[in-house]
């Protein structure tokens, strides 16, 4: 097994940083979501996506199949929705200045698929990586490694084991899925290439996230910036 190093309350203040922004995060889609749904009862449809929502508001305020009561209770979430929208844009900045203040943070923010708060996270929740013996033990304790389901010297792998911290696998996952889409030829690495020629894009994102992690935690322990791998 593997233990992180005690963090300091300096870096467990951070986290929470990050911890209630996942929360908002939830708050803001939830909020979101039940606009969009009490709008759908008055045959009012909007578009997903938390900035389709004005647009959605502006049509409720100019239907008048819409009840008075509806348009006061859809308003009141409205509201809840601009307020947890103010309270992110303050908990992003915050987590911006922090991200920029930390060098191991910039360093992993060169990684194609980790931006600043992915980085953020890995440099405040790993705050020591030479005591994972490997890339490879780091990504398993990462819970992003194939689970072994051998026997009789044949080797079977099956689906990743998930045994790790799920937010900082989320991440990593989410990473590598933008990597894939923005995938072309001659701007990405031949083995993603290769790969996506062979295997579908969800499993070939789960590979690419345990090279990413691979290289994170050499980039933790080394200090050196990402350095793209030359062709051959």
């Amino acid at each position: 097994m593997s233990f992180v190093p005690i963090k300091s309350s300096e870096d467990q203040a951070a986290l929470m940083l990050l911890g209630v922004r996942d929360l908002l995060l939830k708050q803001r889609t939830m909020l979101a979501n039940a606009i969009r749904g009490h709008a759908a009862e008055f045959g009012v449809i909007g578009a997903k996506g938390p900035e389709k929502i004005t647009a959605l508001l502006e049509r409720i305020g100019e239907d008048p199949g819409v009840p008075a009561l509806a348009r006061e209770m859809l308003s009141s979430l409205a509201s809840q929705l601009d307020a947890v929208e103010v309270r992110l844009q303050g908990l992003e900045a915050k987590l911006m200045a922090r991200h920029k203040a930390d060098p191991r943070s910039q360093l992993l923010a060169t990684i194609p698929g980790v931006g600043p708060i992915s980085a953020l996270s890995f440099s405040l929740k790993v705050p020591d990586a030479t005591v994972f013996r490997s890339g490879r033990h780091f990504a398993a304790w990462l819970g992003i490694t194939p689970r072994e389901h051998s026997t009789a010297g044949r080797q079977r792998l099956g689906k990743i084991s998930r045994q790790g911290d799920e937010d900082l696998r989320r991440l990593l996952v989410l990473g590598a899925t933008s990597v894939i889409q923005q995938a072309k030829p001659g701007r990405t690495s031949p083995w993603l290439l290769q790969l996506l020629a062979r295997k579908p894009k969800k499993l070939a994102a789960i590979a690419l996230a345990n090279k990413m992690a691979r290289v994170i935690r050499a980039i933790l322990v080394s200090g050196e910036i990402y350095r793209r791998p030359t062709a051959a």
